[in-house]
């Protein structure tokens, strides 16, 4: 499954992606104007537009002995799509340590267990709240579907610009956690001396009596 994903995404046979593509893009641009149920309901009746003449014909074809029997989705009949029992555990094991993991940085976030982290955070908030006035979750969910059939075939071709662009900004962002941390620094508090350990009384004749 992982390596028919990349395949899609790099765009390795074109005609595949090319519709995958067109069709995502063309069902969540339909969602705008019509509901999710109609247009999974036109999706089906649309493939079923297809695969019915088809199924006939070959179907003819076998009655007039001009075909030995052979189903025409065949090939998808067989494939099996079904999981083992160690791939469901794997599947459910993967998806309980994303959500844990996703729990425990919202958690480190949240109630800061390092600034700069948090800072970051609240600044990615503050944009999304903005992204939200203008925009709605469908078309960052379009927008996305874009990027990724798009943002790795690009990364592809211009690899060694967008390493020196992303090795520029990763050297800009380091002096820029440098000069904050340096005025962190710089305004935090010294920390407080240490006490000194008190003389108890019955150590004093001691003293004496080793000095005399």
């Amino acid at each position: 499954m992982a390596t028919k994903l990349v395949d899609l995404v790099y765009w390795r046979h074109m005609w595949r992606t090319g519709v995958v593509f067109t069709g995502l893009v063309i069902g969540l641009a339909s969602l705008f104007q019509l509901s999710a149920v109609t247009v999974v309901s036109n999706v089906f009746l649309g493939v079923m537009c297809i695969t019915f003449p088809l199924r006939f014909y070959y179907k003819l074809l076998e009655l007039l002995r001009w075909n030995p029997g052979v189903h025409p989705f065949q090939s998808c009949l067989d494939y099996d799509s079904s999981l083992t029992n160690k791939e469901t555990v794997m599947l459910v094991e993967e998806t309980v340590l994303l959500i844990a993991f996703a729990v425990t940085e919202i958690k480190r976030l949240i109630f800061i267990e390092n600034i700069f982290d948090s800072i970051k955070f609240v600044v990615l908030l503050y944009l999304l709240t903005y992204v939200g006035i203008q925009t709605n979750g469908l078309t960052l969910v379009i927008s996305a579907v874009i990027a990724v059939f798009s943002l790795p075939l690009l990364y592809k071709k211009q690899q060694v610009r967008i390493r020196r662009i992303a090795r520029a900004v990763r050297a800009f962002l380091k002096r820029v956690k440098s000069l904050f941390s340096s005025v962190y620094d710089s305004v935090r508090p010294p920390p407080a001396p240490a006490p000194k350990p008190a003389i108890s009384a019955a150590n004093v004749p001691k003293q004496k009596a080793k000095s005399k």
